[in-house]
């Protein structure tokens, strides 16, 4: 078993950051891969950005490329993402999410999935 467990998500101002923290606890020796998804009202989940066991892999969503970063530290086994440049548009459920694949932006393909944390960006 996995449990996840997200952390950070609030309201914020248009231009502002936050900053998302996941921590993995139980197996997480089976994790090979881990990804960030949202969901705003009225639309499907959406991939975000995802990253590699050893952090040496990384990959954004081309709607925040620029934006986000995704990164990892392995000794806390945390998964962090990093939002700044945050628009009205961001807003939504974001959920972290681990996979014993490797790199894959479908959900099917994830084993475990956080709670979610909410993220408003007002304007």
């Amino acid at each position: 078993q996995v449990r996840l467990e997200e952390s950070g998500g609030g309201l914020v101002q248009a231009g502002g950051s936050l900053r998302l923290s996941c921590a993995a606890s139980g197996r997480t020796g089976s994790i090979n891969y881990m990804g960030w998804f949202r969901q705003a009202p009225g639309k499907e989940r959406e991939f975000v950005a995802g990253i590699s066991q050893s952090g040496g892999s990384t990959t954004n969503a081309a709607s925040v490329k620029g934006r986000f970063t995704i990164s990892r530290d392995n000794a806390e086994n945390t998964v962090y993402l990093q939002m700044n440049s945050l628009k009205p548009e961001d807003t939504g459920i974001y959920t972290c999410a681990a996979s014993a694949y490797f790199y894959t932006t479908s959900p099917a393909a994830y084993n475990y999935w956080g709670q979610g944390t909410q993220v408003t960006v007002s304007s």
